[in-house]
């Protein structure tokens, strides 16, 4: 039977964190499917379609890759809808772990039959968050470490203000 997770997030922007974890995923799983959903505690900078358009630049075509958007809904409805077997978490720090678990418990609740995963990240990157990022690239820092080629593009058109738009 085909191994097929699910690893679903905002990905406000995605990172080279969830890079690493999708990499990591399939190393494990015949396909993943990243599911770009809503945080309903979260607001975003960019929009649902400008984050799938991200993830699938970088994937490049990966044909054990699907990227889709499911802005509202369950994550473990999706995942029997897409007959994932696994949900894919990546772990930064101690603090992801203790967020991730009460979500973990919680969609074992909803879906006894769905196993969560949680990988790691590198170490390099279990400081990084998405709204770090944020900062410092308002602020003129650079964070091509972080991010990819057409996600710093986007955020740079969010976020940097335009000469028109500076009086």
């Amino acid at each position: 039977m085909k191994r097929v997770a699910l690893f679903a997030g905002s990905f406000d922007p995605l990172t080279q964190g969830h890079l690493v974890t999708l990499e990591k995923a399939l190393d494990l799983f015949d396909e993943v499917v990243v599911g770009v959903m809503t945080n309903g505690s979260k607001h975003y900078l960019l929009s649902v379609d400008e984050r799938v358009a991200i993830i699938r630049a970088a994937v490049k075509d990966d044909p054990r890759v699907q990227v889709i958007a499911r802005p509202a809904g369950l994550t473990t409805s999706l995942a029997r809808e897409l007959g994932a077997q696994f949900l894919v978490r990546g772990l930064r720090n101690s603090d992801d772990f203790t967020y991730e678990s009460g979500i973990a418990a919680m969609n074992a609740s909803l879906a006894p039959e769905i196993q969560t995963i949680f990988l790691l990240t590198d170490p390099k990157l279990a400081y990084v968050s998405s709204s770090m990022i944020k900062e410092v690239l308002t602020f003129g820092g650079d964070v091509s470490t972080y991010l990819t080629p057409l996600a710093i593009k986007l955020l740079r058109q969010k976020l940097l203000p335009t000469p028109d738009q500076t009086c």
